[in-house]
């Protein structure tokens, strides 16, 4: 087999044997880029030379500990975490040229282990979308069907670890990010629960609901990534200091008796019926497997969707009033100040991010506060009680990871509101904080992946982890791979 289609955990397994070397497995993956990535632009950089050079020290002994579990691997990064001296977009104009002066946390502590960076990949501009169609730099395409959408808003980054363009990457999840583009594209995607993982670095869309994750080609894969990046960091107030256990420690355990949810709210009018199919075939297996089902309710669930892209673009519009034209990004001259910072974001931005600084401008404003965003931050915390009474009863929640399969590339650019129902079944997740991670599930009658969503209570992303590598592992739809 290929080096550039193995996991993790399988290059530490040769390259400890002497089987194969870094500069081997690092040329592997960038012929593999050379090879696919015209047709799928799954990058907006590529960081050849400079990997290339870096696998060769590796090869010489460089002075990181190569016992590191992620030392010399090739890995991609979604473009909005900050990589330092390595350009940082966000798919927007108005980053084009954006270089960073600093590391973020997340890529810190992987360049502390030895990683690899292949290279920054392609989003949604701002990570606002679901298909990465909203990019500045062409929109990346599905491995499985080129002329389907990988996802968004980490579409990259997804459908570079599907078509094995890296061995695994990170990517960033406001409403589904992760998990939504890992589904179509028929890998695992990791959220982790809100606080578990520095933001520091991270890009801001909505700084209440962002995290940053692991996609990768197999459960252990992703383990072994969320080791690396979890932990309390003093640069982010909102990182959780609280201990971090070995993730790779429940692989390989039993899930006998282990109580999953349910929830009949994420079964409804509307959903594929073989993506319902799937799911509930991936539901009976965790049940041959010793887990337990028992049918819950998620009542608010229903208010999810609304409740998000109040609270999303409310924060984005905060967020993003700092690219004036004045600091850094693009700068367009204008008549006056005004003028200038005018010309600059309608130049830099892209139609749905300045659709979204519309809609949190309007939330926000002088007599709508109250009827919007307060009443939406009210929904917020019932839909967070919603799971927090649930894991009274369940240890884990069990739904599909999206209504339907990848859809045709400009199928729903033009319905934006279709476009915000792709997130139905991941957005509730981020509103709770909750961790959750999707795992490959089936293939529908024209070979598109299908995902399982697992769903855990706060920080206890153990129980999660334990039962998709249990389900994976008894199932081969995560070995199957798509012909580019």
């Amino acid at each position: 087999m290929e080096l550039y289609n193995l996991s993790i955990e399988e290059l530490q397994s040769l390259i400890k044997s002497g089987k194969a070397g870094y500069s081997e497995i690092a040329e592997s993956v960038f012929n593999r880029i050379d090879a696919v990535e015209d047709r799928l632009r799954a990058y907006v950089t590529i960081n050849k030379e400079e990997a290339l050079s870096q696998a060769k020290d590796a090869d010489n002994n460089s002075g990181f500990d190569k016992d590191s579990a992620l030392y010399a691997i090739p890995m991609a990064i979604k473009d909005n975490i900050c990589t330092e001296g390595v350009k940082t977009t966000c798919s927007s104009a108005i980053l084009q040229n954006f270089v960073p002066p600093y590391e973020s946390s997340v890529t810190e502590k992987l360049k502390a282990q030895g990683y690899i960076l292949t290279g920054k990949t392609n989003l949604d501009e701002f990570a606002m979308g679901s298909s990465t169609e909203n990019s500045a730099f062409g929109h990346t395409r599905n491995p499985w069907d080129l002329e389907r959408v990988p996802g968004g808003s980490s579409g990259g980054s997804a459908a570079a670890v599907a078509a094995a363009a890296c061995i695994a990457a990170l990517g960033s999840d406001t409403g589904g990010s992760i998990r939504q583009p890992a589904a179509f594209c028929g890998v695992v995607g990791l959220k982790p629960t809100y606080g578990r993982v520095s933001r520091y670095g991270l890009v801001a869309f909505a700084s209440s609901l962002d995290q940053i994750g692991p996609i990768t080609k197999c459960v252990k894969d992703s383990a072994i990534l969320l080791n690396a990046i979890a932990g309390h960091d003093m640069c982010d107030s909102t990182s959780a200091d609280i201990p971090v256990p070995d993730f790779t420690a429940v692989i390989g355990k039993d899930i006998k008796g282990m109580k999953i949810g349910i929830p009949k709210e994420y079964f409804i009018e509307g959903i594929d019926r073989e993506v319902e199919a799937a799911v509930r075939s991936g539901i009976k297996q965790l049940e041959s497997l010793g887990a337990v089902p028992v049918e819950i309710s998620l009542p608010y669930t229903e208010y999810a969707v609304a409740t998000y892209y109040i609270l999303a673009t409310s924060e984005a519009s905060s967020n993003l009033a700092r690219y004036d034209g004045v600091r850094y990004g693009m700068r367009v001259d204008g008549d006056d100040l005004i003028d200038m910072y005018m010309r600059t974001r309608e130049e830099g931005f892209g139609a749905e991010v300045k659709r979204r600084i519309i809609l949190g401008t309007y939330s926000l404003s002088s007599g709508y506060y109250d009827a919007f965003y307060k009443k939406a931050q009210q929904a917020r915390t019932l839909i967070k009680q919603d799971f927090e009474k649930a894991f009274e009863e369940v240890d884990a929640i069990v739904t599909p990871t999206t209504p339907t399969p990848a859809f045709k590339a400009g199928e729903k650019m033009e319905d934006p509101l279709q476009m915000y129902l792709t997130d139905i079944f991941t957005i509730s997740i981020n509103l709770a904080g909750v961790p959750g991670i999707t795992v490959p599930c089936g293939f529908t009658s024209e070979n598109l992946p299908v995902g399982l969503q697992i769903i855990g209570n706060h920080f206890d992303e153990e129980t999660i982890l334990k039962a998709a590598y249990a389900y994976e592992q008894s199932t081969d739809w995560h070995k199957r791979k798509p012909e580019l």
